[in-house]
């Protein structure tokens, strides 16, 4: 896909995590003839949970037609999920594009907009299972395409997430030139990024100290799956 205008709309909203969006936007900005737009109701700063500040560049009235659309996460998604002003533009915009997608918890919002039925998706870890209330099969990998569905798990995987867009819409060799660019050739320091090789310790405390917020996400989950015809 070469010598036309790509053109990919990054959801933004109050207390995201903005590495999901910024991720993905890295790579997406070095795409042949991208056209990136960060999308909210209003042109006003919106501040991700860290507080950073960010600029919307269009509106979901005025977004152009898309082909790709990604929703990130972060724990501002569960006011996403019972926001049908929001839930409306994802289901519009998911209907014309070549590429429906999302980063960590942001695969909550394509579902409980029921943009997932019947579909492979992934999540942050302590999140997937939520999927199976959208009616979607949760799946433990840090990228999953279902299709033109196309999800990524938590946080960092972003990245990766973003490099297999970018394969599938202009091929391998594009892809690994962006990464070769941004030089994408992580070695973390620790091998504790995921639950399968965390000390099962560090996992119980970090269940613990999320519980809260989950146990407030899946009465969320619950109303939204509800308004699906699920649970």
């Amino acid at each position: 896909m070469t010598g036309q205008s790509f053109t990919i709309g990054l959801l933004l909203f109050p207390r995201l995590t903005q590495l999901d969006m910024t991720g993905p936007f890295e790579v997406f900005n070095r795409l042949p003839g991208a056209e990136v737009h960060l999308i909210w109701k209003t042109l006003d700063p919106v501040h991700a949970d860290s507080g950073l500040g960010l600029l919307p560049t269009t509106t979901m009235a005025g977004c152009p037609k898309l082909d790709v659309i990604c929703v990130p996460g972060g724990p501002g998604v569960g006011a996403l999920m019972e926001d049908e002003e929001v839930l409306s533009f994802l289901r519009k915009a998911a209907s014309t594009a070549k590429y429906v997608t999302s980063v960590c918890t942001g695969s909550l919002v394509l579902g409980a907009a029921g943009l997932l039925e019947g579909r492979r998706a992934t999540s942050h870890w302590m999140s997937r299972p939520f999927l199976k209330s959208f009616g979607a099969e949760p799946v433990d990998e840090r990228v999953v395409t279902d299709g033109n569905v196309i999800t990524g798990g938590g946080v960092t995987a972003g990245i990766d997430f973003g490099l297999a867009i970018a394969g599938a819409a202009f091929g391998r060799k594009v892809a690994e030139q962006i990464q070769l660019s941004i030089e994408y050739d992580p070695h973390p320091p620790f091998d504790a990024g995921s639950p399968r090789t965390a000390d099962p310790a560090l996992v119980e405390d970090t269940r613990t100290r999320g519980a809260a917020r989950q146990k407030e996400r899946q009465a969320i989950v619950d109303r939204a799956a509800a308004r699906l015809g699920h649970g």
